[in-house]
């Protein structure tokens, strides 16, 4: 009865130990982006920034440069405008952008920006949520100048898997800002 009862027990743990597949949970990429070093531009235009290395600078149009960054599908496009007493259309303009993206943002809070040295004023527009466009800013010297920006990736909005890599750029966003000089 003993060998029995040893045999029964030797097979139920052996039929137990069986292993169920278990689908896995949807998780997303953990991305490790390297220490940004930064270069000025060299632009024959009305302004000039330091931008990450890691980006491609795309010039096409003198007033509409371009940073790509491939290995993040992003790029950031920036266009600058003469101020010809349009500074109210300019810039009533530059707040209408982020706000068009308000039906699929959560919020979108401004960070404004003040370099009385160098006469650089703005605003930089995060929008949180599955939007098209994560970063939007404006900056001007509010006499001769106006700058815009927007940040686009190449994929399809979803703010989770996004934010690393938006959070990462707007570093870089941050140091143009803080590096631009009006010609």
């Amino acid at each position: 009865m003993i060998k029995k009862l040893y045999i029964f027990s030797l097979c139920f743990i052996f039929l137990a130990c069986g292993s169920d597949d278990q689908p896995k949970p949807l998780a997303y990429l953990s991305l490790e982006y390297p220490y940004a070093n930064y270069k000025k531009t060299q632009l024959e235009s009305n302004f000039s920034f330091e931008y990450n290395t890691l980006a491609e600078f795309n010039l096409e149009q003198k007033s509409s440069p371009r940073l790509s960054y491939p290995n993040m599908k992003a790029t950031l496009y920036l266009n600058y405008n003469s101020i010809n007493k349009n500074l109210d259309s300019l810039l009533n303009d530059a707040y209408k952008l982020p706000y068009k993206h308000i039906s699929k943002a959560e919020s979108i809070p401004e960070k404004i920006f003040v370099n009385k040295d160098k006469k650089v004023y703005g605003t930089l527009f995060s929008v949180i949520g599955n939007a098209a466009s994560q970063y939007q800013f404006f900056l001007t010297d509010s006499v001769n100048h106006f700058l815009v920006g927007a940040l686009y990736f190449f994929a399809r909005p979803n703010y989770d898997s996004l934010y690393p890599a938006a959070k990462y750029l707007e570093k870089d966003i941050t140091h143009l800002i803080e590096t631009l000089n009006w010609e």
